[in-house]
């Protein structure tokens, strides 16, 4: 191998132009901002369409009783507002992508040669750190030449006879450049939104003012379900979830391409915490411990300062002792769906006893049935009954106007809240976990 160079090889020129977008006619920019919405709700849909139906009710975490009898918000305000803060996040997605200089193509071969270059660099220190072990790297070398040629050059410090890299050398810097240092940027911009997440999140539940101005809104949902899990105050949405994954963006120097790919996954994970179902072959509730069980713990009244991380790990809440302590949940759980269905079965009760003796309600035929009535009675002393009746039917109606709780069959969700001392200092509304009022 005396021939043989060590000379690093040049790397290659290269010529920019604009990168063409994945689909024509959509910038990747377009692309990057609606690829999370549109997963958000096709996840969602998914989601609503078993809890609609009960499908797959054994994997569910509450009944469809406790959504109704538990939650103190509407569906149709949870989507308003998630709808809210889609649009302050595609704003700031527009915001950050007019700051940035348009993405360029062609530069693709060189910055794997400039890994290839590092890889033949390092190499020129291989027979010195060898040394330091005692192993004679240049005697190895010339030892291996016959039968691994690759291997014998770089233990001779990256002595090669031909030009250029070798191919093993562009094959690590290809993995390096397409696979290694993604994941790199991925796993740090994980551990920025899961830092940044827990520490805003818990601060909100510590301070009083921070929870009942802004968090309190997402606590309403003690019953969480798959699309409303961006149901949040505005301007929380954008500092927790908006901001929160903006920062990691930049920080990690990720390529729009890349930020589509972490911004759907992130959205992905969020609806899939906020669920309500445990599937035992849901993927993302096996990869990390953070999944909708868990999450679900922190909705309940129980378990509100416990759990704060979100959306992918744990590690906070396990560095911190904040996860819950309290083991075995299943008799809480329990206890909450036997309330709710209390209240459901006290309400259906109360709506049938508005009726008598009346399998079905057949308005047309109900009409014969009282001309016919009336008809018997005209015949007899009718007409002074029929007043009567009349006048007494007006008077209800006043009545009913008066005071619209009274109206019989009729059941006005507000009247079962008690107003009780609040879990973070301030009285409100609140139905208690365990059905106690």
């Amino acid at each position: 191998m005396a021939n043989y160079t060590t000379t690093v090889p040049e790397l290659p020129s290269y010529t920019l132009s604009l990168q063409p977008s994945l689909i024509p006619g959509v910038s990747d920019v377009l692309l990057q901002l609606i690829s999370p919405i549109i997963a958000y709700w096709v996840f969602s849909l998914f989601y609503h369409i078993l809890d609609t139906y009960d499908i797959c009710a054994k994997y569910r975490l509450h009944t469809p009783a406790e959504v109704l009898k538990r939650n103190h918000v509407s569906r149709y305000e949870v989507f308003r507002d998630v709808i809210l803060q889609q649009i302050i996040q595609t704003i700031a997605g527009l915001a950050i992508a007019a700051l940035d200089p348009p993405e360029m193509a062609g530069k693709e071969a060189y910055d794997i040669a400039v890994w290839a270059r590092r890889i033949r660099i390092g190499e020129t220190y291989l027979p010195q750190a060898l040394s330091v072990l005692g192993v004679n790297a240049p005697k190895l070398a010339n030892r291996l030449y016959n039968q691994y040629p690759m291997l014998a050059s770089a233990l001779a410090g990256g002595r090669y006879a031909h030009k250029g890299f070798a191919p093993w050398e562009m094959t690590v810097a290809k993995t390096i450049y397409h696979l290694g240092f993604p994941l790199i940027q991925f796993t740090v911009a994980i551990c920025i939104v899961d830092t940044w997440q827990y520490f805003l999140h818990r601060a909100m539940h510590m301070n009083k003012f921070l929870y009942n101005w802004l968090h309190i809104r997402h606590h309403r949902l003690y019953v969480p379900y798959a699309y409303g899990a961006l149901y949040n105050h505005p301007i929380e949405g954008f500092l927790l979830d908006t901001l929160g994954t903006g920062v990691a963006y930049l920080l990690t120097g990720m390529t729009v391409r890349q930020g589509l790919v972490f911004f759907t996954c992130s959205t992905i994970k969020t609806v899939d915490d906020h669920c309500g179902y445990a599937f035992p072959w849901d993927p993302l509730q096996h990869i990390t411990s953070n999944n909708a069980a868990y999450h679900d713990i922190h909705h309940q009244s129980w378990g509100i300062k416990t759990n704060f991380s979100q959306p992918f790990f744990t590690f906070w809440d396990r560095i911190l002792d904040t996860t819950w302590k309290g083991g075995d949940v299943s008799l809480r759980y329990e206890r909450d769906r036997l309330a709710a269905q209390k209240k459901v079965d006290a309400d259906n009760t109360s709506l049938a006893s508005s009726v008598t003796n009346s399998p079905t309600v057949d308005l047309a035929e109900a009409q014969k049935q009282a001309s016919a009535s009336q008809k018997q009675v005209l015949e007899t002393d009718g007409p002074q009954v029929l007043r009567e009746e009349r006048r007494e039917e007006q008077e209800v109606k006043k009545a009913i106007k008066r005071n619209p709780r009274r109206k019989t069959g009729t059941f006005d969700p507000r009247s079962t809240l008690a107003t009780v001392p609040s879990l973070h200092g301030r009285s409100t509304p609140i139905l208690h976990a365990d059905g106690v009022h």
